[in-house]
């Protein structure tokens, strides 16, 4: 789409681009400036452009409101200041929901009230390994339960992903050295088709801005080009209603950067993005201060085995808690690294049914090195499709989400009180249960295998205080629900 386009339609939560040439001359990286002012009645968005290689400028914009929008270009050179267009902004396709927003305080949703319930995973380098094996990514990923997908920005050094990316973030090379101050288009524009792919599948694209396992100098860059980098990636990126913004994965590893340059980066962020994406970071051990105010959600790194901090963090935190990282299925020499299938769909459960969210990874050893965790491929366990199992239940349950529920000692629940219980045993196996029940409400009961991905209704009518066959084995849920 381009700036000379008339009568020009776009879908709410879409992109409209304005396409320019100007100078190519000195660093058009450093000497130009570029942004547009958009105007839909009373609404006015500042949105920064971005110098895209080959004397092209561009501007992207996402317009959340319908209606006819108006823009005026700024800039430091004349051949881009002054542009002035129009377009109309019309109702969504189907399956555009808009960008996903927290809602009920601990939930979230679209920016349309469609609910979303985070089901990730995790493929931090995958953009980084070429044309064959992304593209198979993306074919396991449309035929998995994953809505959400935790990647890197920058290439990752580290066990079983030692190779070299095809393209890096700044002019220059490894052995010469880099010219951090000028970006290499090719590479952004991989990471846009790959998160335009991901946006394809539905799928939100939770893009790690900073790590601590590199080999070419991105996690030691200097305050300038840190703030120069976020900048621009605000401006290429920001447009795309799928993107979340992850400052770091495992920040407090990152050792260039101290606590207030974390707090800056936040803050950046929040101005610079026109659309206030959702924002977290994630830690290995140190957990960043989740209250502070431009933090938009809790994004942890978590391996216990009992997930009962979640109450805490929620108590405390106030905001939305996902585990992102709770250990991984896999095989691998680290007990990070080796879940059974077993205890990952636990955990997944476990934490959903404390009122949190939880992210997937595998790392299955491979004779190529291709872990699902970091290079990505095919998913080789046995707990996604039992996820999958999962997220049907969760969104057949209360639209508006899950919340805790003290159900006595023993299992934990979540659900709205009075109206819906998910009760998950767990490791334990008891052959009945005695419920308490709401008094005066009458409920029907589904046994659920969480592992056998069965459901069984009970024939009873159920309440007060009763008495509830189990299996007698592990990993057993049920589902109340009133009769209506």
């Amino acid at each position: 789409m381009t700036a000379s386009a008339k009568e020009m339609r776009v879908e709410r939560w879409g992109i409209f681009e304005i396409s320019l040439e100007g100078p190519k001359d000195g660093n058009p990286f450093i000497d130009v400036k570029l942004s547009a002012e958009f105007k839909c009645k009373n609404r006015i968005l500042e949105v920064d452009g971005f110098y895209d290689g080959d004397g092209i400028y561009r501007i992207r914009f996402m317009p959340d409101t319908l209606g006819l929008w108006t823009y005026l270009t700024k800039s430091n050179k004349d051949e881009l200041d002054g542009v002035y267009g129009q377009f109309k902004c019309v109702e969504p396709s189907p399956g555009n929901h808009g960008p996903v927003r927290v809602r009920d305080v601990y939930h979230f949703a679209y920016a349309d009230g469609t609910p979303f319930f985070p089901v990730g995973t995790t493929c931090y380098a995958w953009i980084h390994q070429g044309e064959e094996l992304e593209r198979q990514t993306l074919e396991t990923l449309k035929k998995s339960p994953f809505n959400k997908l935790r990647m890197c920005v920058f290439p990752k050094h580290y066990i079983f992903n030692r190779n070299e990316p095809v393209h890096h973030p700044f002019e220059g090379s490894l052995s010469e050295g880099w010219d951090f101050t000028r970006f290499n288009p090719d590479f952004f524009r991989h990471l846009e088709q790959r998160i335009s792919d991901l946006l394809a599948l539905g799928i939100e694209a939770d893009v790690i801005l900073f790590h601590p396992y590199d080999r070419w100098g991105y996690s030691a860059m200097n305050r300038e080009v840190d703030e120069r980098y976020l900048r621009y990636i605000i401006a290429r990126l920001a447009a795309f209603r799928n993107v979340w913004w992850s400052l770091a994965n495992e920040y407090d590893l990152v050792k260039s950067k101290k606590m207030e340059d974390w707090d800056r980066f936040f803050q950046i962020i929040q101005e610079k993005d026109p659309y206030q994406h959702l924002r977290s970071i994630h830690n290995c051990g140190e957990f960043y201060d989740y209250s502070k105010p431009w933090v938009t959600h809790v994004s942890v790194q978590y391996q216990g085995i009992d997930f009962s901090k979640i109450i805490e963090w929620r108590k405390k935190y106030r905001k939305p808690v996902i585990v992102d990282e709770c250990g991984y299925e896999g095989n691998i020499h680290r007990r990070w690294g080796s879940l059974t299938p077993q205890e990952m769909v636990r955990r997944f459960w476990e934490g959903i049914c404390r009122g949190a969210y939880v992210t997937h990874g595998e790392t299955y050893l491979h004779p190529k090195d291709i872990l699902w965790w970091s290079k990505g491929g095919v998913l080789h366990g046995e707990s996604p499709k039992r996820i999958a199992f999962l997220r049907k239940i969760l969104e057949e349950g209360p639209s508006e989400g899950l919340e805790p529920i003290d159900f006595g000692r023993g299992p934990i629940c979540a659900g709205k009180e009075g109206e819906y219980y998910l009760v998950y045993f767990g490791i334990y196996q008891p052959a009945f249960w005695i419920l308490n029940l709401p008094k005066g409400r009458k409920y029907k009961i589904d046994v659920i295998d969480t592992w056998n991905m069965t459901i069984t209704r009970l024939r009873n009518i159920f309440e007060g205080k009763c008495e509830v066959k189990l299996p007698g084995k592990p990993y057993i849920a049920l589902r109340i629900r009133k009769i209506t």
